[in-house]
């Protein structure tokens, strides 16, 4: 069954079809020990991502995700079905958090919400969107948090601010 966010190229939003309070869901994601073990290979190799074992002696007891794992496929779900922004998804700044750790067997979603838009006003042709995105287990625990500022193109034909005239002296 295809997600009902999922969308083409045509149905993506622009800074001005979004509002406060909005809502959208991606996909899903199964990661597994296969995963965590070749992404912390590469990118982060540190007992507790890399050796079941040795992970059970550490503060996680057990088998854990980079976090920076946990937010790469967090960012792929948001691409792929959970955030239709015209343009990509472009940031301007944000900040993370990872209050539990995503283990083995986890099933990811993210939940996403408009929390604020502020046009711009020295590039008219588009606006800052803040999200805040809550990527989930199965369980529904939450594995990460991320505000996020956005750069969100406004529509070619939309409505612009209007600029007030320079005044020469």
């Amino acid at each position: 069954m295809a997600n009902p966010n999922q969308f083409a190229k045509a149905d993506a939003l622009y800074f001005d079809d979004l509002h406060v309070g909005q809502r959208f869901v991606s996909d899903t994601h199964l990661i597994d020990e296969e995963q965590i073990k070749a992404f912390a290979k590469q990118f982060d190799p540190q007992p507790f991502h890399l050796d079941a074992e040795a992970a059970k002696d550490t503060l996680f007891k057990g088998l854990v995700a980079s976090g920076w794992h946990t937010a790469a496929i967090s960012m792929r779900l948001l691409v792929g079905s959970g955030l239709p922004i015209a343009g990509g998804i472009v940031g301007a700044g944000g900040e993370i958090a990872w209050p539990k750790p995503t283990r083995p067997g986890s099933i990811l979603q993210v939940e996403s919400e408009i929390v604020e838009l502020r046009p711009s006003r020295s590039h008219p042709d588009r606006g800052v969107a803040t999200i805040r995105s809550e990527t989930r287990n199965q369980l529904g625990e939450i594995v990460q948090v991320f505000i996020a500022k956005l750069i969100v193109p406004r529509r070619a034909n939309g409505p612009f601010p209007t600029r007030a005239p320079s005044v020469a002296s």
